[in-house]
């Protein structure tokens, strides 16, 4: 009954009520998310300036692991919104087991990996001498969470792409609570240092885990029942197509992130600090926009699925305004701020300045990330694989990536700073005509009925 119920709301409740209702609980859960990353970047920061480094080295790999995750959940879950869309529940209901028994082998064949290359891997992450001890202390009892954060991801977007994204936030929410609490505790009552952290983001993760394995179970939405995977070459083949732009989105964020540590390692640890904190809190604004997003995938691909091509367009739109006027007045304020807010995080002299160029950099062209990220969720919650890769790609490699190695090579330190910004505007040059050309292709299949 539940079923039928989200898909007349979806279908057929006014387009700006059905985004906030499936945003909010999303941008929620989104914000959480980054706060994991945000509240171990600011605890561990009151250490010293090389556990801050570390933090900032580990959230590449931390990028990986949530990578595999929403590559699992975005692509069982777009699958599984058109299938309800088109009313077909016993192929949403088998792709949910599907998906979600890849996503937790996958995460403990990243653990098991991590560990066997841990020195090395910390030194292929761009960590320097001095920061070494710190992220090989830190990433290998992170990686020991590795398979509760892909799980708790794909089931996350599974129950967000069902239209039960309230359901979807508890367990995350949950899981950030603890870890801030955690942090504290452990980081400094118990004298755990680094340590600490970690093991504080590890066992928030298994809570978070429990608790939205439970939820799956509440209010009519599908049941994980592991007697429905069905390895199927068709099923892996629709988590490929609907997966890849998640995957290439995070995977090359990690990539990038690891060029940036390198770029930014030339001029010491407190360029590897400064950068790392203005990423992680970028991330956290821009986590609003990639919440009101996924609240549009749901009503995308449910009226995608049921031909309701004028509401897809609808949304998308409302939600690039909504999006673009939000982080218009994040600029001003990041822009005006920035050395207040990176001294938040490190009242470290060399650190602040580095972070509040780089920031100031980035809100130049925040704006534009609202029709970046949404044109990105339209593609691939379409079924359109080879442009929504090419939009994954666009910001965190295409262009970054080369940037990242050339800028610098003329510009110094302020090459490291402006890569972003400049990607950006690239990314968002190829956005446009993309989305346009989507929307035409819809229109002449309407026309051609």
């Amino acid at each position: 009954m539940k079923q039928r119920d989200n898909y007349i709301f979806l279908t057929q409740a006014p387009v700006h009520k059905v985004i906030l209702t499936m945003a909010v609980p999303t941008i929620i859960s989104m914000l959480v998310t980054s706060f994991y990353n945000m509240a171990d970047t600011f605890f561990v920061s009151k250490i010293n300036t090389q556990c801050t480094a570390a933090v900032g080295i580990v959230f590449s790999i931390m990028s990986v692991i949530q990578a595999i995750g929403f590559f699992f959940g975005h692509g069982s879950g777009n699958f599984m919104s058109r299938k309800l869309g088109a009313r077909q529940l016993a192929e949403a209901r088998t792709m949910s087991a599907t998906g979600f028994t890849y996503s937790l082998s996958f995460g403990v064949l990243i653990a098991i990996a991590g560990h066997l290359l841990l020195t090395d891997l910390a030194v292929w992450l761009g960590s320097t001498p001095t920061i070494l001890p710190y992220a090989k202390q830190y990433l290998g009892i992170v990686l020991l969470g590795a398979p509760f954060m892909t799980a708790s991801l794909t089931m996350n977007n599974q129950m967000r792409f069902q239209g039960n994204a309230a359901y979807a936030m508890y367990g995350i929410l949950t899981g950030a609570v603890l870890n801030v609490a955690l942090d504290a505790l452990l980081i400094f009552g118990f004298g755990m240092g680094i340590a600490g952290a970690a093991w504080a983001t590890v066992i928030s993760q298994g809570c978070s885990f429990g608790i939205l394995l439970y939820m799956t179970r509440k209010n009519g939405g599908i049941r994980i029942n592991l007697r429905h995977f069905t390895p199927k070459l068709s099923y892996v083949k629709e988590i490929i197509f609907g997966g890849t732009p998640s995957l290439s989105r995070q995977g090359l964020a990690a990539i990038s992130t690891i060029a940036l540590n390198l770029s930014a390692g030339v001029y010491g640890d407190a360029a590897i600090a400064g950068m790392s904190i203005v990423t992680r809190f970028c991330f956290f604004i821009f986590a609003i926009i990639i919440g009101l997003g996924q609240g549009f995938q749901p009503l995308c691909g449910f009226c995608y699925g049921a031909k309701l091509y004028a509401r897809v367009k609808e949304g998308f739109t409302y939600c690039i305004k909504i999006g673009t006027c939000f982080l218009a007045v994040c600029a001003i304020a990041g822009f005006a701020f920035a050395p207040d807010i990176v001294a938040m995080f490190r009242h470290d002299p060399e650190v602040v300045a580095v972070g509040s160029a780089a920031m100031r950099w980035q809100m130049v062209t925040f704006v534009l990330l609202p029709t970046i990220g949404l044109t990105n969720m339209l593609m691939q919650t379409i079924r359109k694989p080879i442009r929504a890769n090419l939009v994954a790609v666009a910001r965190s490699g295409l262009f970054f990536i080369p940037l990242v190695i050339v800028l610098p090579r003329y510009f110094g330190l302020m090459g490291v700073e402006m890569c972003q910004a400049c990607s950006d505007v690239c990314s968002f040059a190829i956005c446009v005509p993309i989305a346009w050309t989507a929307f035409g292709e819809m229109k002449r299949e309407l026309a051609q009925r």
